[in-house]
């Protein structure tokens, strides 16, 4: 398996494409340009089979339906934001788009309980890192060494606790309960910027110092 960092959008959120030897691939946050984004997909040769959203803030779903239309795929989120994707006023979008926000269909699976998730031939465990958003989600990847974190984890900092249903003192909780658990080497793959590793951020990062 490989992972590809692609930032797309106007606040150029980090899509990843996760793919094996088969050539199949699975979608993680499509935040916009989709037609860039299945031009990339297309010239790969590979082959989507979900979309998984780490959370369903406006700026990680914009190119949902266009990824979704190209391949008949299956767009999966967390429960607790079933109702986000098509809601401008629970997706973020309303407070920084004015005219109409963000609104895509909404979710064809929902998501209910952390541990062992498969798509396909693709293995994760799955933790409901809440915070952020309710329904924010990590998904780990032992074989590879990484987390897929969303807006959870940054490199030097965490995610923002200000829209609808945002906790700061639940996001630090998830973090240190769920992420931080994992082995120092663990690469984490962020909703924005650069990647970095868990035992990095436990050393250095000045939100989790102290906690």
């Amino acid at each position: 398996m490989k992972w590809q960092r692609i930032p797309l959008g106007p606040l150029q959120t980090n899509a990843y494409l996760l793919s094996n030897n088969h050539k199949e691939c699975v979608i993680f946050d499509p935040g916009g340009d989709g037609d860039r984004l299945i031009s990339m997909i297309q010239k790969q040769q590979l082959k989507p089979l979900a979309v998984l959203l780490t959370h369903a803030h406006f700026d990680h779903i914009g190119a949902v339906d266009d990824v979704r239309k190209a391949w008949d795929i299956p767009v999966y989120v967390h429960e607790k934001e079933k109702s986000w994707l098509n809601d401008p006023s629970l997706n973020g979008s309303q407070f920084f788009i004015p005219d109409g926000g963000v609104s895509v269909q909404g979710p064809d699976q929902l998501i209910h309980n952390e541990g062992e998730f498969k798509v396909g031939s693709f293995s994760f465990t799955l933790f409901h890192t809440p915070g952020h958003s309710p329904g924010s989600l990590s998904y780990y990847v032992k074989e590879l060494e990484v987390v897929f974190s969303g807006d959870a984890l940054f490199q030097g900092s965490i995610g923002r606790t200000d829209l609808p249903g945002g906790n700061q003192q639940q996001l630090l909780k998830s973090i240190h309960d769920k992420l931080l658990n994992l082995p120092e080497e663990t690469i984490v793959l962020s909703g924005h910027g650069a990647e970095t590793t868990i035992g990095s951020e436990m050393d250095f990062n000045p939100f989790l110092n102290g906690f």
